[in-house]
């Protein structure tokens, strides 16, 4: 008998794989560790009996990179950049998702994809179908694509049921802003990195960034600050009668607001105190209403997140993604805020009626009857972010069960009846000039009830006739000051960002990140974003060389060709070749034009010169060369004027005025930040131009767009370098193999008195005996194992030891040690 059909199931994350699969196998399934986990059952697929194997990604498979040759900054023309090639690598070579994937197809006739429901995800679609060798369309191993917004049971089945093909216009969409993201950004932020570092010592960034979407998100933060900046105050004056009626102090506000001339105010005042009388002209009274919100989307979550719960934008999409895959909520990526005719209101409100916090509410709610939502926008993607299954607190982390209160709130309020007043207005004469003062009164609370930061405030006023003339008590002239607008705050930034067409509901929080990673503004009290000198200086710049640089209308123009590449209405290569002319033509200008720029950087910032104090010394001039610490920490010889860069987020320090021998320079220890961090020499100048190719670049150069800062092989400290000769080098200091990866343990030169051994690749770490005086390698090896043999001083007279180590791989580390005295 013939086995069962294979069906491989792919999504996205671990976590949705293993919910899928417990759905559809009922809990009746086989798993087995790989790259990521295999859940294998039986079931049926399209009326007849296959065997199911259910597996994931973590996120993309591939990411866009350019080739070798491109990746050295010293040897490669930004501008050639905007027409180089572009390649797909694995976007995380060490977990092998690639090769999983490929494994996990072999024999299996269907491949099914539940990667999540947006453009990214289609796109991984496309990158899980060549990972796995199938072909959409193809007759004998058929490709679908499952469409869900939830987790649940019920969606998984009713999306099981509705099997489609993978969008092939949308996948082409996100491959169209990745390249011109990557080559526009990294070929500004190359050449602005490589021209200003070079020259001011106080610039505090590791990379001087340029993105599309990332500097006019930077551009509005620092147009408020330009407004704040070049506000004058501006002096008014408004007057303020008060009267007494039935007790009640009641303040009446002038129609005329506010005037910015005193003598007028000032005559006004006098009329109205020499009348005394104000007289009631209008009562009115009005049924008021204030709807019910709408379905909640991604911008409003992360807006809410931001401006109530203090959550950053990023940090709110993590905690909604994880509430996600959990099953908690409904998708959290989504423009709409209109929910679908078939939407199951009923289904969802039940679930929340077994809630502690809110259960009692939302069963009155179903008992009388709920309500539609409002009509929102249908943006054609994902209804918008509900609750799918009740929570608790305690089940909780804090920061996800703060936002899931909100998502629960927010969707119980879109079902709730909308809030009801009555508005009360009393009109009143004096001295011919118009007064009034209003009062609410609720009648149904409704949405409000369950929440309350949105009601309406109760405010009753004292029965009033009309005709009535009661006496002023007092005539207030309140000078007031006009004041400028605030910093943004990121939910400001938010709504701009929206409304000008910059970034994505996915991609907003990153861009809002990014400038405050790379130091361009900072988060202060409030979730203000106050821009840094370094970023109002790059703003200014682009304004006065090119504003369209930092200005949103080209994002917003690119974001509508790639709308219409996803819609299948502008083919993606036309698009990509005719932006990419369009910044190319934008980069020569900005190149020729630096100049400008470099005049407001050095109104601002101080020279390399100027910058820094004396640490070592050049081993070209053999004059001391400058420690410059603010990020990127390095060196500067004012002699030579060449800049030497060190690895980053740690402590540096001369090793024993030791120098290196093949080039004079004098050693420094770089130690990394953390009790158990590693402590490594490293000579400046080959960590820069290291004397042997092919070398990976680690510790801290900078990188951007996958480039590095410091050029091809640099970053070499001395325990990777396999210089035969130099005693401070890897094959001097290295003592044996790693017993958990292909690197080499070395000798710590500076551990004492808790000698130790770290491996130059990952974070093993071997301690050797304590107390001793020196250890110190030798140029012996052990006949055995070819371990390195070390001598130890525990004595500076006496106690004199070799020691022959060797490592083997089990369960656990193993070390075994050979010793003998010798005088």
């Amino acid at each position: 008998m013939a086995p069962p059909p294979k069906v491989l199931m792919v999504a996205e994350k671990p976590s949705i794989a293993l919910s899928i699969a417990t759905e559809l196998s009922g809990g009746h399934m086989y798993t087995r560790k790989g790259s990521t986990e295999v859940h294998e059952f039986d079931g049926s697929f399209r009326g007849f009996h296959v065997q199911y194997k259910v597996t994931s990604v973590i996120g993309h498979v591939f990411s866009v990179d350019f080739p070798a040759p491109y990746q050295d900054w010293t040897a490669t023309d930004p501008l050639d950049l905007f027409q180089a090639p572009i390649r797909k690598a694995e976007a995380n070579p060490k977990a092998h998702i690639c090769r999983h994937l490929s494994q996990e197809a072999r024999g299996c006739g269907y491949l099914v994809l539940w990667l999540d429901c947006d453009r990214e995800g289609e796109n991984i679609c496309f990158e899980v179908i060549e990972s796995t060798g199938f072909h959409v369309n193809e007759e004998r191993r058929r490709v679908y694509r499952a469409r869900f917004s939830s987790v649940t049971q019920k969606d998984i089945l009713l999306a099981m049921h509705n099997l489609v093909e993978p969008n092939r216009h949308e996948a082409l969409a996100v491959d169209t802003r990745q390249e011109i993201d990557l080559k526009v950004g990294v070929a500004f932020t190359r050449f602005q990195t490589s021209y200003f570092q070079g020259r001011y010592g106080n610039l505090d960034s590791r990379v001087i960034s340029y993105g599309p979407c990332q500097t006019p998100t930077l551009g509005f933060c620092v147009q408020r600050y330009f407004q704040i900046n070049t506000f004058k105050p501006e002096k008014f004056w408004a007057l303020h009668p008060f009267i007494i009626k039935s007790g009640y102090e009641l303040q009446l506000e002038w129609e005329r607001k506010k005037l910015f001339d005193k003598d007028v105010a000032i005559m006004f005042q006098k009329l109205v105190m020499e009348d005394r009388i104000a007289k009631v002209t209008e009562i009115s009274e009005k049924q008021d209403i204030k709807s019910r919100p709408s379905g909640l989307n991604t911008v409003n979550l992360l807006k809410v997140a931001s401006s109530a719960l203090g959550l950053g934008p990023q940090v709110a999409m993590q905690n909604a993604e994880r509430l996600y895959t959990r099953g908690f909520i409904s998708y959290p990526r989504t423009e709409s805020t209109s929910y679908p005719s078939s939407f199951d209101f009923k289904g969802v409100l039940g679930e929340l009626a077994k809630n502690p916090t809110w259960g009692n509410y939302v069963q009155r709610l179903v008992a009388d009857g709920y309500h539609k939502p409002r009509l929102g926008t249908d943006a054609g993607d994902h209804p918008p972010i509900t609750p799918m299954r009740s929570a608790t607190e305690d089940m909780l982390e804090h920061d996800a069960w703060r936002l899931y209160e909100y998502v629960c709130q927010h969707f119980i309020g879109t079902v709730s009846p909308d809030c009801k007043y009555v508005r009360t207005m009393v009109e009143f004469s004096i001295g011919g000039e118009s007064f009034h003062c209003v009062g609410h009164h609720v009648t149904v609370k409704g949405f409000t009830t369950v929440m309350p930061w949105l009601a309406v405030h109760e405010k009753n006023l004292p029965q009033f006739i009309k005709g009535e003339k009661i006496e002023i008590l007092k005539v207030d002239l309140f000078e007031g000051s006009t004041t400028p607008p605030d910093f943004l705050t990121e939910s400001d930034l938010i709504s701009l960002m929206e409304k000008n067409g910059i970034g994505t509901d996915a991609s907003i929080p990153v861009h809002i990140s990014n400038i405050c990673e790379r130091n361009f503004v900072q988060v202060q009290a409030g979730r203000k974003l106050v821009p840094t000198a370094l970023g109002i200086t790059l703003i200014r710049g682009y304004q006065c060389i090119d504003p369209d640089l930092c200005l949103p209308d080209i994002r917003s123009f690119i974001e509508q060709q790639i709308t219409l590449v996803a819609k299948g209405q502008a083919d993606h290569i036309r698009v990509v070749q005719h932006v990419l002319q369009q910044f190319m033509q934008k980069y020569c200008y900005f190149v020729k034009q630096i100049e400008n720029m470099n005049a407001l950087f050095e109104a601002q910032f101080s020279p390399l010169a100027d910058s820094g104090r004396n640490f070592s010394k050049c081993g070209k001039c053999l004059r001391y060369m400058k420690y410059i610490s603010t990020q990127p920490s390095r060196l500067y010889c004012n002699t030579c004027e060449e800049v030497y860069y060190l690895p980053q987020k740690g402590t540096i320090k001369l090793y024993k005025e030791l120098t290196c021998p093949l080039d004079n320079f004098e050693l420094l220890i770089f130690s990394m930040a953390g009790p158990e961090a590693k402590s490594f020499p490293l000579c400046p100048y080959c960590y820069n131009s290291p004397p042997f190719e092919g070398i990976d670049t680690l510790f801290g150069a900078v990188k951007t767009g996958g480039s590095s800062k410091l050029g091809k092989g640099a970053g070499m400290p001395c325990f990777l370098c396999p210089h035969p000769t130099c005693r401070h080098s890897m094959i001097a200091q290295g003592v044996c193999a790693c017993p958990e990866c292909s690197g080499t343990l070395v000798l710590d030169p500076v551990s004492a008195p808790k000698w130790r051994l770290y491996c130059n690749t990952c974070n093993c770490l071997v301690f050797l005996p304590q107390g001793a005086h020196r250890i110190s390698t030798t140029r012996d090896r052990c006949p055995e194992c070819d371990s390195t043999i070390i001598e130890v001083d525990f004595n500076r007279i006496q106690h004199h030891w070799r020691m022959e180590l060797h490592c083997t791989v089990a369960a656990f580390f193993v070390m075994s040690c050979f010793i003998r005295l010798w005088r």
